[in-house]
């Protein structure tokens, strides 16, 4: 490439923040002047990124819980469209969060900026209207699950299947030295604010459950930072005074350590989210559940109807079938949960059929030798590459 290219990133969630790191790594790699700025978090920050917004704290699910946020997303919308018009990037890849960049896209391509889409929305579950408008606004889209490429098509948009980031980032990671303690419980209660006040309770009370029945089993909470870590300490000091659970009184809270609980412990609960996928690539059998806003499911139930591949756990949807028993709404109740995680413990009727099952996903998910992030990243500068040459 004949002068270092100028790219933009925006991711909004801690999972965009993670992929857009190991691209910016990969990115540097393949050309080491490129410059990189956009909006992201702590990780982003640390591979490299000039960060114009921090977006630690924006991700949130469901239509009550963006309203309450809306005039904040429309300020960091103006600013970044004016520091675009500053900067001019050679192209502005959008990770996931549809929401807010849909938006931008629409917006960056009317100031005939390149949008270049890593890690596609979620089309196929909700708002197939946004294929043709992301055919409109996208010069490229780069898709992480195989089956994605078929839901594109006619759309004319270039899509390509560049493997899952994660498969990557969580097997480079592998620490040979930790070994799977057959009594620790890990669970994962989510990332964000309305899904940690709405899982844990029923989550520690599953806990509660099986300690009962299985006294040597020991129980570890992990959340993917700080502030979350302290939500979910508070929240647990107040779930120990109501329910009077001696049995759960020395869980200890971590923040920043479930790539570690992925490989020391033996069985988890978990929030769906990307959690799912990465505990798989991990080896680690989980029981998933998820608690939408009352009325943010009755929109999305009257908006989408049936669940895609009737799942919302992505290894179920990525190998349209049951790998991991998932629980929607009041469907987890303690007991519910409990007695899956029961089936997937060493010697339970699950454990083998659920381990073989993350085996073959992560395989799915496996794009050649080279992974996910070289892969997107090789794209990014060809489409620039592309855009530089005559004609282009």
């Amino acid at each position: 490439m004949s002068s270092h290219p100028k790219i933009w990133i925006v991711a909004g969630e801690s999972s965009g923040d993670l992929y857009g790191a190991e691209l910016t790594r990969e990115l540097k790699r393949l050309a080491p002047e490129t410059e990189v700025a956009g909006m992201g978090g702590v990780n982003m920050r640390q591979a490299g990124v000039r960060l114009l917004v921090d977006s630690t704290e924006l991700g949130v699910v469901g239509i009550i819980e963006v309203l309450g946020m809306i005039f904040k997303f429309v300020r960091i919308m103006l600013f970044l469209l004016n520091k675009v018009k500053e900067e001019r990037p050679d192209a502005v890849v959008l990770i996931d969060y549809p929401g807010f960049n849909i938006r931008l896209a629409k917006r960056l391509k009317k100031l005939g900026i390149p949008v270049i889409w890593y890690i596609s929305p979620q089309v196929w579950v909700w708002r197939k209207s946004n294929i043709p408008k992301l055919a409109r606004y996208c010069t490229k889209m780069m898709v992480i699950f195989p089956f994605e490429v078929d839901v594109y098509k006619g759309s004319g948009l270039d899509v390509e299947f560049v493997g899952h980031p994660l498969v990557q980032i969580v097997q480079g990671r592998r620490d040979p030295a930790l070994k799977r303690d057959p009594d620790r419980i890990l669970l994962l209660p989510g990332s964000r604010r309305n899904e940690t006040k709405r899982l844990l309770y029923p989550m520690l009370e599953a806990a509660a459950l099986l300690k009962q029945r299985h006294p040597s089993l020991q129980f570890v909470i992990s959340a993917p930072r700080e502030k979350v870590a302290e939500d979910i300490l508070r929240d647990l000091r107040e779930f120990q005074q109501k329910k009077h659970c001696p049995e759960l009184a020395d869980i200890p809270v971590s923040a920043g350590r479930t790539p570690e609980f992925m490989q020391t412990c033996i069985a988890g609960i978990a929030a769906s989210g990307t959690v799912t996928v990465e505990s798989a690539i991990a080896g680690l059998p989980l029981v998933v559940a998820y608690r939408l806003n009352p009325v943010t499911y009755l929109l999305a139930g009257i908006l989408i109807g049936k669940l895609f591949r009737n799942a919302f756990a992505m290894p179920n949807i990525i190998l349209d079938r049951k790998i991991f028993e998932e629980f929607l709404q009041y469907q987890g109740s303690p007991a519910a949960l409990a007695d899956a995680l029961e089936r997937i413990l060493p010697g339970g009727s699950r454990r083998q059929e659920v381990e073989s099952g993350m085996e073959e996903m992560t395989r799915e998910l496996s794009c050649g030798i080279t992974g996910a992030g070289i892969n997107a990243a090789r794209c990014i500068l060809n489409v620039i590459e592309k855009k530089r040459s005559p004609g282009g």
